[in-house]
């Protein structure tokens, strides 16, 4: 095989990567993953498929590398095959966030008009987390919360919200976050908080990113 030929050969596999990315709906899948492991009903549900089109799109991202499965009874789990896939995803973030302007208009449209404070930098956090000086929320659903989260966060979900309000104290903030920077669930949540009369904002990006940032996790997986 000639220099030419194999130089051709390798962008046919990059491409495979990039096709398997070509759909927001495998892309949505990926997120929901970077939370964790999850069973093929189970991403069907969050995502709002069915499982056979979950099915289908997972087995591409399986084909493109980016995705590994096993089966226990009759059951299939997914997972990512590499924490490298979380830095993927954030590399087409940055590019689109920077390059198209219809990302940044969604985001003013939807997002930061629900929270225009800055988000709290993630070491930043972890020091005033230690030293009881915020209390942190993970907002996202128990599931995800119990395969990882940031040590010390609480988990109540964007629905259970109101039902803990009054265990807030109002002399103290309060750092929310979910599933990546452009997760609505802590955008929603600050803008209740605030509503309530208590400081809030959200920690910058989510809890996958706090992952391959090489920041410390718990866990509540058996």
């Amino acid at each position: 095989m000639s220099n030419v030929n194999v130089k051709q050969a390798l962008f046919l596999q990059f491409a495979r990567v990039g096709k398997a990315l070509a759909n927001a709906n495998r892309l949505e899948l990926l997120e929901f993953l970077a939370q964790g492991e999850r069973s093929v009903d189970e991403l069907a549900g969050v995502a709002g498929l069915s499982v056979a089109n979950t099915s289908q799109h997972l087995q591409q991202l399986r084909q493109a590398g980016l995705v590994t499965n096993r089966k226990q009874g009759l059951k299939v789990y997914y997972q990512l095959s590499s924490d490298k896939v979380i830095k993927l995803i954030d590399s087409v973030r940055d590019v689109a966030e920077n390059q198209l302007a219809e990302v940044n208009q969604l985001v003013t449209t939807y997002l930061t008009v629900k929270d225009q404070l800055e988000p709290l930098p993630r070491d930043e956090l972890l020091e005033r987390a230690r030293d009881g000086l915020i209390t942190v929320i993970d907002v996202r659903p128990e599931l995800e919360y119990a395969a990882g989260h940031v040590p010390g966060a609480i988990n109540i979900p964007l629905a259970d919200l109101e039902k803990h309000l009054s265990e807030f104290k109002k002399d103290q903030e309060i750092v929310a976050y979910c599933r990546g920077p452009h997760c609505v669930l802590a955008y929603d949540a600050v803008a209740r908080l605030r509503k309530q009369g208590l400081q809030a904002r959200r920690m910058q990006d989510g809890y996958p990113e706090w992952k391959t940032a090489g920041l410390p996790v718990e866990s509540n997986a058996p």
